[in-house]
């Protein structure tokens, strides 16, 4: 269990807690510390002590096998996930995508600029990354298309997520490591394309303004009870994660409407095949 484990029991302390008709003030008073703190843990913004977790179940009022079985989980959600061999080239706001990717039964974005990481070759990444960290050192380079690499082996896996995407066009025309490393990255994009579990459609400029317009983002959809949709969207410097139920509706309503505007899925294939030969 990795950091998506770390949410799954915060959601599980909240709900515990409220059946208990415990507020935030008075699960504070037990652990000794202040309210923020007990919101932190329910929300897993910090780690979870097992010392902490087992005071507040005893104070809910859960049962001594139930509070061992959840220390159990407490102690395998403290276990890195495979990311963290790239922790130096990898930030600390993308370590929950990375998590949240991996843990997804359904992945649906949009993409106004390039294409997504899950479907990039490994010279279009490096091309991507080499403009995004003009600074960095090959070793530091290779790290990082090493890392979006492997990320993509989630969808060869034996239950492997359904990747929905809608791309603009203009990531097609945008010339990315020279005509070469764009033919194969379009090839690359058609034998996606032929996977069960992977729909890609694009929006052409035809279809003229769109409800994405503003920016690219990604919506998260789990099989995982206590999990709610989850939307990333990302800046220069950090990221934001919505899970309120208002956001992930009106962003879910932005792809439909996205989805219903591109070329149909069987277009989709013609128009990379007409694309690859200006390349």
């Amino acid at each position: 269990m990795t950091t998506v484990g770390r949410i799954v029991l915060g959601l599980r302390l909240r709900d515990l807690r409220e059946r208990a008709g415990c507020s935030y003030e008075e699960a504070a008073r037990v652990l000794s510390v202040n309210a923020a703190t007990v919101r932190r843990m329910e929300k897993a913004e910090v780690g979870l002590k097992p010392l902490f977790v087992e005071k507040l179940l005893e104070t809910y009022g859960v049962g001594r096998p139930e509070i061992d079985a959840f220390l159990a989980l407490v102690e395998e959600s403290r276990r890195p996930g495979w990311w963290h061999r790239f922790r130096d080239v990898l930030p600390d706001w993308f370590g929950l995508y990375v998590s949240l990717e991996g843990a997804a039964s359904v992945i649906r974005g949009y993409e106004p600029h390039c294409v997504p990481g899950l479907l990039q070759t490994g010279d279009y990444a490096r091309a991507l990354l080499r403009t995004g960290f003009p600074n960095a050192s090959d070793e530091e380079l290779a790290r990082r298309v090493a890392l979006r690499m492997e990320r993509q082996s989630l969808l060869a896996r034996p239950d492997p997520p359904h990747l929905w995407v809608v791309m603009d066009e203009t990531v097609l025309r945008r010339p990315v490591g020279g005509p070469g490393v764009m033919r194969a990255q379009v090839d690359r994009l058609l034998e996606a394309m032929a996977l069960p579990n992977v729909t890609l459609q694009v929006l052409p400029f035809e279809a003229g303004p769109h409800p994405g317009m503003f920016g690219p983002f990604q919506l998260f959809r789990f099989d995982i009870p206590e999990l709610p949709d989850i939307v990333y969207t990302e800046s220069l410097t950090g990221a934001v994660y919505l899970d309120e139920r208002p956001d992930t509706a009106a962003y879910l309503e932005v792809l439909d409407r996205m989805g219903a505007q591109a070329v149909s899925v069987r277009h989709t294939e013609e128009f990379l095949g007409d694309i690859r030969k200006e390349f």
